[in-house]
Order: C-alpha cells, then structure tokens, then sequence
C-alpha cells in the first residue's frame, strides 16, 4: 500500500511519483481559500477533470439496478480474505493489472479489517464490500487502471464527507490515488470521523480566510472558462511591458524629470510614471515652481499634453467614428470595440494599446457585472479620448519613448479614472495635478502613487506661459497666519475642524460618570490634537444591580442622561441575524488580504454612506478597518465573522447615521444607553455594533440591573468598566419614561434632559 505523504505546499500535488520526497500519496483537507488555494483548486479541479475522478457533494449510494447486477455477476457470497478479494475484483475490474489489484485488494482488506476491529460484525462488513465494489466500477473505473502509476490520479470531493465514502477515499489513498477534499462548511464533520486526522491531512497557511458564499465548483468551471475565453482576446501579446513607478527613487513629481534611458536596462521593460498630487507645498510659490517644471519637460523634447480642469466629453462625431455592433456579454462587446485601435505607423504600439485598453475594461467588466449598457458608454468614451490625443502623445513613437500626459483640475471621474489607469500601462508618465482636492474628495486611480501637499489652493489652468503664474497676496497669507494662530493650540477649534480620531475608554469611579457624560470632550481628561488626530476620551461601562435596591432613583438616574445625542434601546437583542441586511449579500466582495477595499465599497450600487460627508465616509471605514485588524469580536478571521461585521457596520440605521454625521470631535459626543432586565444577551450583530460605535466615539452605558453576563459573549476581551453598584433585582419593568420624574438643577431641567432629547428605541 502507498502511505500518506506530509504535504508541504500546495503544488507538490502535481509532482510526478518518482519527485516525491516520501514516494507516497497526497490526502488533505481545505477548510479556508486565499488567492494562493484558489489558484491550486482550479489547476488540481482541472487536472481531476481530465485524469482523475470529481465529486460535487456526495458519492450516490448504489442503486438497486447497480446491486442486482452486481449480485448477478459476483454472486452473494463474502469471506474476510484477501485471496477471496482479488479473485472477485479481477472479476469485477478485469482493466486492472495485477500489480494494482494487489494494492487495491490489501487496501480493501486494511479497510474492512478497521472496522471489524471497531466491532463491526460480518454482515456490516458484507454491506460495505459490496459498496465499496460498486463505487469502484460505477464511479472509479476510469482510475483504477492508472492507480500507482508515476502520474498519480487526482480525486477531488467537494461536501461534507461521511464515513462510508471516507473509507472508499482511505482505499483508493491506499492504492495509490491523491485527494483533495473541500470542506466549504468546515471541518468538523470530518474529525467526528477521523479524531486525530490520521488518514488526511488539514492544510493551513497565513491569510487563508472563509470561502465567499458564491464559491463552488460551478463557479470554478465558469471562471476557468472565463479565463480561457480571455486569453484569447488579446491575440498577439506585445513584446514589452509597463513598469509603473517601481524605478523612482523618492515619491516626488520631480522624479518624471529623470531621463527615460537612465530609469533602467531591462529590454523586457518601459519605464513609466502614475502620480497623481493633493494639495501644494507652499502657495505663494506654487505657479512658479509649476512653470519652472513645465519648461524643464519641454527641454526634454518629450511629447507633452497638458489638459486643464477635465477631459472634454467626446463630441458626437467623435462617438460616431467607434465602430460597433450588438454583442451578447461583455468579452464579445470589448473584443469588438478593441477593433477601432489601429496604429498601423507602429505595430508593437497597437499591440500595447489594445492590452491597456483590455486589463482595464476586463476589471471594469466584473466591477460592473458585466452590464453591457454601462460598459459600452465607457469603452466608447476612452476610445474617442484615445484617438483624439495619441497624435498629440505617441507621434513618430519608438520603443525608447515616454511622453507626458498632465490633467489638471479640482476632481476626476470615474470614467477619467479608466482612461488614466489605460494611459498608465502604455508609454506615458501620466501626471494628475489637484491643487485643491484632498485624496477623499476625489475617485482615486487604482495604481497611482499619492502625493498629499499640505495646503489647498485654487488654480484654474496649468502655467504654460509665464502671463499665467499667479502669485498670493500680502492679505491671503496675513489671512492665513490668523488662522493659525487662532485654531491650532490655542484650545478653540473651528466647527468640524478635524476628519481623524482615535478613542480611549476613560478608568473612572461610577459617580465621575453623570459628571462627564453631558460635557464637552475637549473638557474630558486625556484630551488631545496630535498631527490633525483627535484623541477622544469616552465613556464605556457595565453598571450591575440597582443601588441600594431602590428602584424609583434608578429609574431616575437612567434618565438623567438621556440627552438629545443620546440612543436609548431597552429591547435586546437590538439587531437580530436575521433582521433585513441588504449588504450581507455583498460583505464578502469588500474585503482582501484582510484590508477593506475602501473605493470598492463606495462605488457599490448599495453603498449606504454616499449622503454623509466625505471625511465622515473615510472616518467610518478606517473604524471598521481598525474593529477588523484588532479582532474585538471573537471569530474574527476564523468561521467568517469578518463578513458579518462588514455587513453589519454598513448597514447603519438611520438615527445613528444621523447622529455621527453632525459629530464634532471637539464637541460633545453621541451617546448609547442599553437597559437590559432580562436574561437575554447581546447578539452577535448587536455586539458588532457598540464595538463600532465605540471605536467612533460613543459613550456607551449597559445598566444590567440582574448583573448578569448579557454582554460579554462576543467580545474577544474586556472592553469597558464594571461598575457594581447594589444588589441584584430581577424582572424590573421599565417604566413610561414620561412620568419619571427627575429633579431640575439650573439649565439641565427636565425638558432639557428628556422632553427634546433622548431617541427612544423599544
């Protein structure tokens, strides 16, 4: 018999048998995909399709047409001996040679032996030899023949593998077959059958995360089929490539100024640059210092286009020149649309435009789902942009060249975006110049360098000629000045002065809590501005039992702090799982190698957060990144709770949105109170949740009256303060919030308090 080899990476499956360190077998089991996993399953699913054996979901029982033919050729006798064996299965399986008979034959006995020494008895035994045949001749017979070969067969099973199916899997190892089992559920059904993963190996390697919802072998035949389809798209290749940005030296604009020969000596290669720049270094110098860059381009003799404010929308001539017709999908629309790039002055030049012009609207085709429609008015437009300005770029080109590409302007579209991105895999530095955006105010380019300037400043057009430099005024910079002076460590901030902010939990007694709870954070200790970034003291506790038992004053103290900012939920679990969530659906698209795909959320058509400022979108998503990277809720990057916090943080309802949008990080905060007096604990969702709100800057107050542990569950580690403040009451009912009185002290009265304020949730 061949034994279980250890596997030590993936692509030792597809060694021959005579490469193979321990000349054994491979078994193993995938419980988690990455990019590496996916790429080995869709080879190894190939591979099995061809030569091998493939089962999606489970191995079919025989049938009793299989059984009564079976019956008719073999007979019904059984006896636990190998000689008995070999003379049914040369029989049965006459293809096999002698050798593979004897290795499947001493297999089999090795099996059922297993089980008589488990306790099973004879007719047990009879039951699976006679399974154990069948699946050989209905389902393996294409293998049989070729077990133990020096070109080992592939199985791959793809389900919840139960224990008869794992033995005629421990055979067919046996005699000499790799196997690969895909356990997309997990796998603990597995260990129920093999304890300490004696016949099978668990594969596990760094960043393997759940596989998505859509994952099967479906989707994998389709995607290799897409692939395939692909490939020939692209006709013949170019015979060089882009290499973006990975020779400059510093991350400086005036890197484009290097000479084009000394960026490198790879022939395989030409040498590019993709900036785009936020912001200015200084503004009384800004126009000079741009036209001192724009004459040093010019001595280099490099072909220069330079585009103010936005490309102009294609004129209906233009549109008219792009020749195309009715297609089915999306690979036959872009192959079609690729025919209107012809450079017949330069053959290699084509070839490079045709595959920037096909990675770009392949990648667009799968953000867009493949909608024709829009798809369609994009391509049309980047080929109209693409014949208008190649004259002016690529004239008399050579393989030698790099000309530039300059947009200057206050914001791009997605559509520019695509053209850029295009610009960028050809020979072109391609230079984007925003003097008065920041990085969240704009669709950034997938693979451009960011260079963020600290001050914004208002330019119309880029300085070609000296009459079009500007410089600031005496009173602009004296404006300027006074700001500073004014609005950075002087402890007054300007309304919604800062995008950033991080929090810590305040260690506080339980009565310092009704005296911070309604004041200022800029009055709060710990308090601080560092580098534009907030430091936001907050509240987060757990207040258990009632003091002194005395239920009127703590129905009055609950009260007291429901503010207008405040969120009040007495109903747990607050979320439910199954509440309507119409980002689960997508959660899994959003995330890769652990990092959030920031630009990807926000251009999904079910994005929820377009309303909101654009500081406060980026300030949400670099909190759920944080929750991510901290693993607070337990199971993070372990069973798939990573999609459930995704879902569940961008799908925020409306009083809480509202709440965030108009938080001031120097000003008083939004509040969360939860009053549970029953035995029911936070949901998964509901714990997600006030982590969240935490990490934005909540203060968050549990009263749990019972003192019980309703709180904690889901909570990697202890996240707020304890507080027991008397003893333990049970079955409290929350009364109308209405006639609890409270007592008025100055301004905070009861309508203060209470009667304009706190958003009630039941």
């Amino acid at each position: 018999m061949f034994k279980r080899a250890n596997l030590q990476k993936l692509n030792d499956f597809f060694e021959p048998l005579s490469n193979r360190t321990e000349r054994g077998v491979y078994f193993c089991r995938i419980t988690k995909t990455s990019q590496d996993v996916l790429k080995f399953i869709q080879e190894y699913y190939d591979a099995a399709r061809r030569s091998g054996v493939v089962i999606d979901g489970r191995l079919q029982n025989p049938t009793p047409q299989n059984l009564e033919y079976f019956h008719e050729m073999m007979g019904d006798d059984f006896r636990l001996d190998q000689n008995f064996l070999s003379a049914k299965l040369k029989k049965w399986l006459p293809r096999m040679t002698d050798t593979q008979r004897e290795v499947v034959v001493v297999a089999i006995f090795s099996t059922l032996q297993d089980m008589q020494r488990k306790g099973k008895n004879e007719n047990m035994l009879r039951n699976a030899y006679m399974k154990y045949m069948c699946w050989l001749y209905y389902k393996f017979e294409r293998i049989v023949n070729q077990l133990g070969s020096e070109t080992i067969p592939k199985i791959l099973y793809d389900g919840t593998i139960t224990n008869y199916e794992l033995q005629i899997l421990m055979i067919l190892s046996r005699a000499g077959a790799d196997i690969v089992l895909l356990e997309r559920a997990g796998d603990d059904a597995y260990i129920k059958l093999d304890q300490h993963s004696e016949y099978s190996q668990l594969y596990e390697a760094t960043g393997m995360t759940a596989f998505p919802e859509y994952f099967n072998l479906q989707w994998i035949q389709s995607e290799m089929i897409k692939t395939t389809n692909r490939k020939k798209l692209y006709g013949v290749l170019p015979s060089i490539q882009n290499c973006t940005n990975a020779w400059m030296q510093k991350a400086q604009l005036d890197q484009v100024l290097t000479d084009v020969k000394s960026r490198g000596s790879d022939a395989r290669f030409f040498y590019n640059s993709f900036i785009v720049q936020y912001g200015v270094e200084d503004k009384l110098t800004y126009s000079n210092d741009l036209f001192s860059f724009y004459k040093n381009l010019k001595n280099t003799e490099r072909k220069l286009c330079v585009v103010n404010q936005e490309i102009p929308i294609p004129t209906p001539e233009e549109i008219a020149g792009i020749q195309r017709g009715n297609y089915p999908n999306a690979d036959q629309l872009l192959l079609g649309l690729s025919k209107n790039i012809q450079y017949t002055e330069n053959i290699e030049l084509q070839r490079l435009m045709v595959k920037a012009f096909l990675d770009v609207f392949l990648e667009e085709s799968d953000r867009l789902n493949g909608n024709i429609l829009k798809l369609t008015n994009k391509a049309v437009y980047i080929l109209c942009w693409l014949k208008r300005y190649r004259k002016e770029i690529f004239q008399n080109w050579k393989a030698t060249d790099v000309s530039v590409f300059i947009l200057f302007g206050h914001a791009i579209s997605d559509t520019e975006s695509l053209f850029l991105q295009m610009l960028a895999k050809l020979p072109v530095d391609v230079l984007v110049l925003l003097p008065n955006c920041t990085p969240d105010a704009v669709i950034e380019p997938t693979g451009a360098l960011k260079i963020q300037r600290e001050f914004l400043m208002d330019v119309k057009e880029f300085p070609i000629e000296q009459a079009q430099m500007r410089v600031s005024t005496a009173a602009f910079q004296a404006e300027r000045d006074l700001d500073s002076l004014m609005y950075q460590d002087t402890g007054l901030y300007r309304n919604q002065q800062y995008a950033k902010a991080e929090t810590v939990t305040l260690q506080t007694m339980y009565e310092e809590i009704n005296i911070l709870w309604d004041q200022e954070l800029k009055y709060r200790p710990t308090f601080d501005v560092n580098n534009d970034t907030v430091t936001l003291p907050v509240l987060f506790g757990k207040i258990c039992g009632v003091q002194d038992g005395k239920k009127d004053l703590y129905w009055k103290t609950i009260k007291k702090l429901m503010t207008p900012d405040t969120l009040f939920v007495s109903k747990i679990p607050w979320i439910a799982s199954t509440d309507p969530n119409p980002m689960k659906a997508h959660a899994t698209q959003f995330l890769q190698n652990r990092r959030l795909l920031k630009n990807k959320i926000k251009e999904h058509k079910s994005y929820p957060y377009g309303i909101l400022r654009p500081e406060i979108q980026d300030y949400l998503l670099d909190q759920l990144q944080i929750l991510l990277d901290q693993k607070i809720i337990q199971g993070t990057y372990e069973n798939g709770t990573e999609y459930t916090i995704i879902a569940t943080v961008l799908n925020l309802n409306r009083d809480i949105l509202r709440l965030i949008q108009k938080f001031d990080f120097t000003k008083k905060n939004p509040k969360l109170v939860i009053l549970n007096t029953t035995e029911q604990i936070l949901s998964l969702e509901d714990s997600i949740l006030v982590a969240f709100l935490n990490l934005v800057g909540f203060d968050i107050l549990f009263f749990v009256p019972t003192g019980y542990q309703c709180v904690e569950k889901y909570f990697q580690k202890k996240l707020f303060n304890e507080y027991q403040i008397g003893e333990y009451l049970y079955d409290l009912v929350i009364p109308d919030w209405r006639f609890v009185s409270i007592e008025e002290r100055g301004l905070q009265s009861i309508r203060r308090l209470f009667g304009k304020g706190g958003q009630l949730w039941h």
